[in-house]
């Protein structure tokens, strides 16, 4: 996966102007996709990879992976609830 190209659906791209306020940049995203610190099954044959972003958030990246990663979406939750 780390030699994969990264592509950003419109929706993740909108999503990660939006998160800039607490500290998710584009950077952020490829470095937890390249190493998460856990990857789950999603839905329709989607990973979500998780890593941190402060001691009570996390990063979930939704992404499709076939020749090339695609992010469909981003957003953070409480680290509680998905560990």
């Amino acid at each position: 996966m780390k030699n994969k190209k990264i592509e950003f659906s419109l929706h993740a791209g909108d999503k990660l102007r939006r998160l800039v306020k607490i500290g998710v940049t584009k950077n952020v995203v490829l470095k937890i996709i390249r190493e998460p610190e856990k990857v789950v099954d999603g839905y329709y044959g989607r990973k979500i990879a998780q890593g941190s972003l402060s001691k009570d958030l996390i990063l979930r990246i939704v992404y499709k992976e076939n020749e090339e990663i695609m992010v469909v979406t981003v957003y953070p939750g409480e680290r509680r609830r998905y560990e």
